[in-house]
């Protein structure tokens, strides 16, 4: 059981860096585009959250400066 848990919590934070990486491709093109920069703004701050805490043992900064850079 305790796999499909961490299964579960490893597809949650795999999708939102997925919607953080398609944001930022979106906003190089577009800076402007409001619906990519609220993706933006709501998954940086679930990964600075409590909950992305329980989910994850990575540092939720390092991982958005690692995205960064890899857009």
């Amino acid at each position: 059981m305790r796999d499909n848990w961490e299964d579960l919590a490893n597809a949650i934070v795999v999708q939102a860096a997925n919607d953080y990486r398609r944001a930022l491709r979106v906003l190089k093109a577009h800076p402007n585009y409001s619906p990519a920069a609220k993706v933006k703004t709501e998954v940086e701050q679930f990964f600075r959250s409590e909950w992305y805490r329980s989910l994850s043992s990575v540092d939720g900064e390092v991982l958005i400066k690692r995205l960064n850079a890899e857009v």
